[in-house]
């Protein structure tokens, strides 16, 4: 047995400190004798502590609770027609990516098991560099403009009073921004509660610029739907589920890849050219509004798989970062005032949270070449080899590329501060509604009123019942009964 016990310790690499100088003792700190004070000298104890205290970057403030995968996507034809992305220029054409699915409000060790969004990204690492596709579960969300995404996000989160999230918060703000019915009613439905991530679909949500050689626009809608179907947890389910396992979402995803049951999505678009972006009775470039299949149907650009889970959670899945800012030459942002928003906020975020270097990061380093002038910050590990750091130069190190500069896009009219003309905020949460069975309605309706019920102000709830009302009045009506207000007073207070 010693024998045994020498043979394992002669074949284990040495402990080392960071900078690979190897530690003596890792059991006890160096003191001024057997009584004395630990010493300020004792590098491998310092460097220990002093680590320890900064393993943690902060918290995403949404998307927090996460898990990802790597995987790969394969075109599934030559749509060159419709965008110069190289990712999408040939049938068969292969490009590896990751994937990172989450829940949106709660906290990042929080149950998997809440009725929330699920946020559901995809960064592909293209040859022409990273494109972050930065979606939800749902294809809408509550609100048009980013202005008010604080506000929003403040009022779902726990109160600064008390820690705790409350239906009277997030229901008074909800109260006075009616387009977030559609939302609202997705959410509480049973697609509020996914099974796990493996079977839900993602939305793009926005709309976006397909942009073809020759400069020609289509705004597109992505959409990624499992493979897998779609599976849901109804409350009961979900209770008991997290009483047993608060992370099962993410157990499953990890145990599905390790079993070799890859799970996929297949990737798909819905494709309008640009002079009929106004044809509908609703502002396209709303994020509250789908584009009907009938009218828009949808055009399957590919399949990715998920194959492979990573290494070390930190390192990877906690430390990829995501913004819809982040796209390849023949990707471009549509004019949507909520994207436009989020083209700042998600990138700005990933350098306060990890660091103005976090596209060197492994996990978010692009796998085509980078040449630039940015230089310096905290973590940099660019190692320029020239003293060259400026554009223009005489060594013509860099130069930009005339062919890949933006679309161009007509403009007319005054700067303005103004909502959008075609708000229609009611209309497709209706559709929706009536598009679901009788017990799915049922559970729907039971859903709301459990939240809403627990709001306190009266007006509150009742602006809430006027606008389920103007989207359906049975469903306004089954709200107004089981929350307890009069529909006809509701009817009044939104109008």
């Amino acid at each position: 047995m010693r024998l045994l016990f020498a043979a394992l310790l002669a074949a284990t690499a040495p402990l080392t400190t960071d900078s690979g100088a190897p530690v003596g003792s890792n059991q006890n700190s160096k003191t001024a004798g057997a009584r004395g004070s630990v010493l300020l000298e004792d590098f491998t104890l310092i460097e220990k502590l002093a680590r320890f205290d900064r393993e943690r970057i902060p918290e995403r403030v949404v998307h927090a609770r996460g898990v990802g995968a790597y995987g790969t996507f394969e075109s599934a034809a030559d749509f060159s027609a419709l965008t110069r992305a190289k990712i999408f220029s040939a049938k068969g054409k292969r490009t590896p990516m990751f994937v990172r699915f989450s829940t949106v409000v709660h906290g990042g060790n929080s149950p998997e098991t809440l009725r929330d969004p699920r946020g559901f990204a995809l960064k592909f690492y293209t040859e022409e560099g990273n494109w972050d596709l930065v979606g939800n579960d749902l294809p809408v969300f509550f609100i048009r403009d980013a202005i008010k995404f604080p506000d929003m996000v403040h009022s779902l989160k726990p109160s600064p009073v008390t820690n705790r999230q409350d239906p009277n918060r997030f229901f008074d703000f909800f109260s006075h921004v009616p387009e977030s019915t559609h939302m609202i009613t997705q959410l509480y439905s049973d697609l509020g509660v996914p099974a796990n991530y493996r079977q839900m679909d993602g939305h793009g949500v926005h709309a976006f610029k397909f942009v073809n050689a020759k400069g020609v626009v289509h705004y597109v809608k992505f959409h990624y739907l499992s493979l897998q179907g779609v599976k849901t947890l109804t409350p009961e389910e979900a209770a008991k589920l997290q009483a047993a396992d608060f992370q099962h979402a993410t157990k499953d995803l990890y145990d599905a890849i390790a079993r070799g049951d890859h799970p996929s999505w297949e990737l798909t678009a819905q494709i309008v050219d640009s002079k009929d972006l106004d044809r509908f009775s609703f502002d396209a470039l709303d994020p509250t509004k789908i584009w009907p299949e009938d009218q828009v149907p949808s055009v399957v650009l590919g399949r990715f798989t998920l194959e492979r889970t990573p290494s070390n959670f930190f390192e990877d899945t906690e430390q990829s970062a995501f913004s819809p800012a982040v796209q390849p030459p023949g990707i471009e942002p549509s004019e949507d005032k909520l994207l436009q928003g989020r083209l700042f906020a998600y990138t700005d975020t990933q350098r306060y949270r990890v660091g103005p270097n976090y596209l060197q990061l492994p996990v978010n380093h692009p796998r085509s070449p980078v040449a630039n002038n940015n230089q310096a910050g905290p973590m940099s590990s660019a190692r320029p080899a020239t003293d060259v750091n400026y554009e223009p130069s005489v060594s013509g190190a860099v130069a930009e590329t005339s062919a890949y500069a933006y679309s161009r896009t007509p403009l007319s009219g005054t700067t303005q501060q103004a909502r959008i003309e075609k708000t229609d905020d009611f209309s497709q949460a209706g559709a929706f509604y009536r598009r679901l069975d009788a017990p799915a309605r049922a559970r729907l309706v039971q859903n709301l009123a459990g939240d809403l019920g627990q709001v306190k102000n009266a007006a509150v709830k009742t602006r809430i019942v006027g606008f389920m009302l103007q989207a359906d009045e049975e469903y306004g009506g089954r709200l107004a009964e089981a929350v307890g207000v009069s529909a006809d007073a509701a009817r009044l207070a939104v109008r």
